[in-house]
Protein backbone atom coordinates (compact mmCIF):
# COMPACT_ATOMS: atom_id res chain seq x y z
CA UNK A 1 0.00 0.00 0.00
CA UNK A 2 1.67 3.39 -0.95
CA UNK A 3 1.63 5.83 1.44
CA UNK A 4 1.08 9.91 0.21
CA UNK A 5 2.95 12.49 1.60
CA UNK A 6 1.92 16.03 1.46
CA UNK A 7 4.47 18.38 -0.21
CA UNK A 8 4.76 21.23 2.36
CA UNK A 9 4.13 24.29 1.07
CA UNK A 10 6.89 26.55 0.21
CA UNK A 11 7.53 28.99 2.44
CA UNK A 12 6.67 32.94 1.60
CA UNK A 13 9.74 35.59 1.97
CA UNK A 14 8.66 39.17 3.20
CA UNK A 15 10.55 41.80 3.01
CA UNK A 16 10.49 41.94 7.04
CA UNK A 17 12.61 38.85 6.99
CA UNK A 18 15.28 40.22 4.84
CA UNK A 19 18.14 41.20 6.62
CA UNK A 20 17.71 37.90 9.29
CA UNK A 21 18.28 35.79 5.74
CA UNK A 22 21.64 37.96 4.69
CA UNK A 23 22.78 38.05 8.36
CA UNK A 24 22.64 34.23 8.05
CA UNK A 25 23.61 33.50 4.46
CA UNK A 26 26.50 36.12 5.14
CA UNK A 27 25.79 38.56 2.28
CA UNK A 28 27.49 42.10 1.89
CA UNK A 29 24.89 44.68 2.48
CA UNK A 30 25.40 45.88 -1.35
CA UNK A 31 25.85 43.78 -4.17
CA UNK A 32 28.92 43.44 -5.59
CA UNK A 33 27.92 43.60 -9.11
CA UNK A 34 25.01 46.19 -10.49
CA UNK A 35 23.74 45.86 -13.64
CA UNK A 36 21.92 48.85 -14.96
CA UNK A 37 21.11 50.41 -18.39
CA UNK A 38 23.88 52.21 -19.59
CA UNK A 39 23.34 56.11 -20.25
CA UNK A 40 23.42 57.17 -23.94
CA UNK A 41 26.12 59.46 -23.19
CA UNK A 42 28.57 57.47 -20.70
CA UNK A 43 31.57 57.72 -22.92
CA UNK A 44 34.06 57.02 -20.53
CA UNK A 45 33.35 55.36 -16.78
CA UNK A 46 36.89 57.11 -14.49
CA UNK A 47 35.93 55.69 -11.79
CA UNK A 48 36.06 51.81 -13.25
CA UNK A 49 39.26 52.41 -14.78
CA UNK A 50 40.48 54.27 -11.75
CA UNK A 51 39.96 50.65 -10.24
CA UNK A 52 41.00 48.75 -12.98
CA UNK A 53 44.71 51.12 -12.87
CA UNK A 54 46.68 47.93 -11.58
CA UNK A 55 45.97 45.88 -13.99
CA UNK A 56 46.79 48.82 -16.66
CA UNK A 57 50.44 48.69 -15.33
CA UNK A 58 50.47 45.32 -15.42
CA UNK A 59 49.45 45.29 -18.85
CA UNK A 60 52.13 47.69 -19.76
CA UNK A 61 54.87 46.04 -17.46
CA UNK A 62 54.10 43.15 -19.91
CA UNK A 63 54.02 44.64 -23.49
CA UNK A 64 57.51 46.44 -22.32
CA UNK A 65 58.93 42.91 -21.36
CA UNK A 66 57.72 41.14 -24.73
CA UNK A 67 58.60 43.89 -26.78
CA UNK A 68 62.89 43.10 -25.99
CA UNK A 69 62.69 39.52 -25.08
CA UNK A 70 65.33 37.54 -27.54
CA UNK A 71 65.84 40.45 -28.74
CA UNK A 72 70.06 41.32 -29.25
CA UNK A 73 69.74 45.41 -29.48
CA UNK A 74 66.98 45.71 -27.26
CA UNK A 75 66.07 49.40 -26.27
CA UNK A 76 68.89 50.40 -28.81
CA UNK A 77 65.99 49.91 -31.65
CA UNK A 78 64.07 52.52 -30.05
CA UNK A 79 67.42 54.85 -30.95
CA UNK A 80 68.10 53.57 -33.90
CA UNK A 81 64.71 54.16 -35.74
CA UNK A 82 64.64 57.45 -35.15
CA UNK A 83 68.38 57.69 -36.22
CA UNK A 84 68.20 55.95 -39.36
CA UNK A 85 65.17 57.73 -40.38
CA UNK A 86 67.01 61.56 -39.60
CA UNK A 87 69.77 59.87 -41.96
CA UNK A 88 67.79 58.79 -44.49
CA UNK A 89 65.93 62.32 -44.91
CA UNK A 90 69.49 64.11 -44.29
CA UNK A 91 70.97 62.85 -47.47
CA UNK A 92 67.74 62.30 -49.73
CA UNK A 93 66.07 66.66 -48.24
CA UNK A 94 69.05 67.92 -46.73
CA UNK A 95 71.48 67.53 -49.15
CA UNK A 96 70.04 66.87 -52.50
CA UNK A 97 66.80 68.73 -52.41
CA UNK A 98 68.28 71.07 -49.67
CA UNK A 99 64.92 71.99 -47.56
CA UNK A 100 65.49 75.30 -46.44
CA UNK A 101 64.96 75.37 -42.49
CA UNK A 102 66.35 78.91 -41.40
CA UNK A 103 68.69 79.15 -38.39
CA UNK A 104 68.25 75.31 -37.72
CA UNK A 105 69.96 72.74 -38.76
CA UNK A 106 68.04 70.48 -40.89
CA UNK A 107 69.34 67.05 -38.92
CA UNK A 108 67.76 69.52 -35.60
CA UNK A 109 64.74 70.33 -36.96
CA UNK A 110 64.14 66.90 -38.93
CA UNK A 111 64.64 64.97 -35.71
CA UNK A 112 62.67 67.16 -33.61
CA UNK A 113 59.56 66.71 -36.14
CA UNK A 114 59.95 63.05 -36.54
CA UNK A 115 60.48 62.05 -32.29
CA UNK A 116 56.73 62.87 -31.51
CA UNK A 117 55.80 61.20 -34.96
CA UNK A 118 57.24 58.29 -34.30
CA UNK A 119 55.63 57.75 -30.54
CA UNK A 120 52.22 58.63 -32.42
CA UNK A 121 52.33 56.46 -35.25
CA UNK A 122 54.00 53.24 -33.22
CA UNK A 123 51.30 54.11 -31.14
CA UNK A 124 48.52 54.01 -33.36
CA UNK A 125 49.56 51.02 -34.96
CA UNK A 126 50.16 49.30 -31.66
CA UNK A 127 46.55 50.47 -30.05
CA UNK A 128 45.03 49.45 -33.27
CA UNK A 129 45.93 45.62 -32.72
CA UNK A 130 45.77 45.56 -28.90
CA UNK A 131 41.96 44.25 -29.27
CA UNK A 132 42.32 41.59 -31.01
CA UNK A 133 45.70 40.64 -29.48
CA UNK A 134 44.12 40.45 -25.88
CA UNK A 135 41.16 38.23 -27.52
CA UNK A 136 41.78 35.39 -24.65
CA UNK A 137 41.65 37.76 -21.84
CA UNK A 138 38.45 38.98 -23.27
CA UNK A 139 36.60 36.48 -23.66
CA UNK A 140 37.40 34.92 -20.50
CA UNK A 141 37.06 38.24 -17.84
CA UNK A 142 35.82 41.56 -17.59
CA UNK A 143 37.91 44.37 -17.80
CA UNK A 144 37.25 48.17 -18.96
CA UNK A 145 38.41 46.94 -22.00
CA UNK A 146 39.56 50.93 -23.21
CA UNK A 147 42.77 49.79 -20.91
CA UNK A 148 43.83 47.41 -23.11
CA UNK A 149 44.32 50.28 -26.11
CA UNK A 150 45.74 52.60 -23.42
CA UNK A 151 48.39 50.55 -22.52
CA UNK A 152 49.47 50.00 -25.56
CA UNK A 153 49.43 53.82 -26.07
CA UNK A 154 51.34 54.32 -22.82
CA UNK A 155 53.93 51.72 -23.37
CA UNK A 156 55.15 53.63 -26.17
CA UNK A 157 55.84 56.34 -23.70
CA UNK A 158 58.85 55.15 -22.59
CA UNK A 159 60.33 55.10 -26.37
CA UNK A 160 59.83 58.63 -26.81
CA UNK A 161 61.92 59.21 -23.20
CA UNK A 162 64.63 57.52 -24.65
CA UNK A 163 65.17 58.73 -28.31
CA UNK A 164 64.42 62.42 -26.30
CA UNK A 165 68.49 61.62 -25.22
CA UNK A 166 69.53 61.36 -28.34
CA UNK A 167 67.56 64.95 -29.65
CA UNK A 168 69.40 66.35 -26.37
CA UNK A 169 72.66 65.21 -27.66
CA UNK A 170 71.86 66.73 -31.36
CA UNK A 171 70.76 69.90 -29.19
CA UNK A 172 74.04 69.87 -27.34
CA UNK A 173 76.30 69.17 -30.95
CA UNK A 174 74.85 71.94 -32.73
CA UNK A 175 74.66 74.44 -29.58
CA UNK A 176 70.94 75.22 -29.64
CA UNK A 177 69.60 75.36 -26.52
CA UNK A 178 65.58 75.84 -25.09
CA UNK A 179 64.42 79.27 -23.79
CA UNK A 180 60.99 79.21 -21.90
CA UNK A 181 58.86 77.65 -24.76
CA UNK A 182 60.24 74.42 -22.90
CA UNK A 183 57.45 74.59 -20.42
CA UNK A 184 54.92 73.52 -23.68
CA UNK A 185 56.68 70.44 -23.63
CA UNK A 186 54.37 68.45 -20.87
CA UNK A 187 51.01 70.00 -22.33
CA UNK A 188 51.58 68.89 -25.94
CA UNK A 189 53.29 65.15 -24.99
CA UNK A 190 49.55 65.24 -23.28
CA UNK A 191 48.03 66.13 -26.57
CA UNK A 192 49.54 63.45 -28.20
CA UNK A 193 48.77 61.29 -26.20
CA UNK A 194 44.86 61.79 -26.03
CA UNK A 195 45.17 61.46 -29.96
CA UNK A 196 46.75 58.86 -29.99
CA UNK A 197 44.49 56.80 -27.29
CA UNK A 198 41.61 58.52 -29.79
CA UNK A 199 42.38 56.82 -32.77
CA UNK A 200 43.90 53.64 -30.95
CA UNK A 201 40.43 52.89 -29.54
CA UNK A 202 38.36 53.86 -32.36
CA UNK A 203 40.67 51.97 -34.82
CA UNK A 204 40.85 49.11 -32.35
CA UNK A 205 37.04 48.75 -32.06
CA UNK A 206 36.80 48.90 -36.10
CA UNK A 207 39.57 46.41 -36.63
CA UNK A 208 37.83 43.72 -34.62
CA UNK A 209 34.82 43.93 -36.47
CA UNK A 210 36.08 44.90 -40.05
CA UNK A 211 39.12 43.37 -40.23
CA UNK A 212 40.87 45.60 -43.53
CA UNK A 213 40.81 48.03 -41.14
CA UNK A 214 44.66 47.06 -40.00
CA UNK A 215 45.04 46.91 -43.77
CA UNK A 216 44.41 50.41 -44.39
CA UNK A 217 45.98 51.97 -41.19
CA UNK A 218 49.59 51.46 -42.92
CA UNK A 219 48.49 53.62 -45.96
CA UNK A 220 46.74 55.98 -43.94
CA UNK A 221 49.87 56.86 -41.49
CA UNK A 222 52.16 57.06 -44.31
CA UNK A 223 49.98 59.57 -46.33
CA UNK A 224 49.85 61.50 -42.86
CA UNK A 225 53.17 61.26 -42.07
CA UNK A 226 53.56 63.51 -45.46
CA UNK A 227 51.08 65.88 -44.93
CA UNK A 228 52.36 66.87 -41.35
CA UNK A 229 55.55 69.47 -41.35
CA UNK A 230 57.84 66.39 -40.32
CA UNK A 231 60.59 66.60 -42.91
CA UNK A 232 59.27 70.46 -44.07
CA UNK A 233 58.80 73.01 -42.87
CA UNK A 234 55.06 74.58 -42.65
CA UNK A 235 56.63 77.84 -45.22
CA UNK A 236 56.77 75.33 -47.99
CA UNK A 237 52.99 75.28 -48.28
CA UNK A 238 50.97 77.45 -50.81
CA UNK A 239 49.07 80.04 -49.04
CA UNK A 240 45.59 78.86 -50.64
CA UNK A 241 45.91 75.42 -48.68
CA UNK A 242 47.08 76.68 -45.34
CA UNK A 243 43.34 76.41 -44.43
CA UNK A 244 43.01 72.46 -44.73
CA UNK A 245 47.11 72.29 -43.39
CA UNK A 246 45.67 73.46 -40.34
CA UNK A 247 42.82 71.55 -40.18
CA UNK A 248 45.24 68.66 -39.10
CA UNK A 249 45.97 68.65 -35.42
CA UNK A 250 49.38 66.88 -35.89
CA UNK A 251 50.31 70.76 -37.24
CA UNK A 252 49.72 72.49 -34.28
CA UNK A 253 51.63 69.87 -32.23
CA UNK A 254 54.65 69.08 -34.59
CA UNK A 255 55.36 72.95 -34.63
CA UNK A 256 54.68 72.77 -30.78
CA UNK A 257 57.61 70.39 -30.31
CA UNK A 258 59.81 71.95 -32.06
CA UNK A 259 59.65 75.37 -30.79
CA UNK A 260 59.75 73.28 -26.73
CA UNK A 261 62.84 71.76 -27.84
CA UNK A 262 64.47 74.23 -30.19
CA UNK A 263 62.84 77.52 -29.07
CA UNK A 264 61.18 78.80 -32.00
CA UNK A 265 57.88 80.87 -32.17
CA UNK A 266 55.48 79.39 -31.10
CA UNK A 267 52.11 78.65 -33.30
CA UNK A 268 49.09 80.03 -31.18
CA UNK A 269 46.47 79.59 -33.70
CA UNK A 270 47.65 76.27 -34.99
CA UNK A 271 47.92 74.75 -30.89
CA UNK A 272 44.41 75.87 -30.42
CA UNK A 273 43.15 74.73 -33.58
CA UNK A 274 44.86 71.24 -32.24
CA UNK A 275 43.61 71.47 -29.26
CA UNK A 276 40.13 71.64 -30.41
CA UNK A 277 40.44 68.96 -32.81
CA UNK A 278 41.54 66.51 -30.45
CA UNK A 279 39.16 67.09 -27.76
CA UNK A 280 36.70 66.20 -30.56
CA UNK A 281 38.31 63.06 -31.92
CA UNK A 282 38.31 61.81 -28.79
CA UNK A 283 34.63 62.35 -27.91
CA UNK A 284 33.64 60.98 -31.18
CA UNK A 285 36.32 57.87 -30.58
CA UNK A 286 34.84 56.77 -27.28
CA UNK A 287 31.39 57.31 -28.28
CA UNK A 288 32.75 54.49 -31.69
CA UNK A 289 34.48 52.29 -28.79
CA UNK A 290 31.46 52.20 -26.20
CA UNK A 291 28.82 50.82 -29.42
CA UNK A 292 30.81 48.49 -30.75
CA UNK A 293 32.57 46.89 -27.16
CA UNK A 294 29.54 44.83 -26.32
CA UNK A 295 30.08 42.88 -29.18
CA UNK A 296 33.69 42.16 -28.80
CA UNK A 297 33.77 38.95 -27.05
CA UNK A 298 31.42 37.35 -29.61
CA UNK A 299 33.52 38.44 -32.44
CA UNK A 300 37.35 37.94 -31.33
Amino acid sequence: MIEETATPAPHRINAADMPSLRANMDLPAEPLIKIRARRAFDLMNLREIWQHRELLYFLVWRDLKARYKQTILGILWVILQPLMMTLVFTIFLGKLVRVETGATPYPLFLYAGLLPWIFFGNAVSSGSYSILASSQMITKVYLPRLIIPAAAVSVRLSDFLVASLVLIALMLYYGVYPGWQILLLLPLMLELTLLALALSAMLSALNVKYRDTGTALPVMLQVWMFASPIVYPRSLVPARWEWAYQINPLTGMIEGFRSAFLGLPINRQGLALSWLITIALLVFSMFVFRRLEDEFADIV
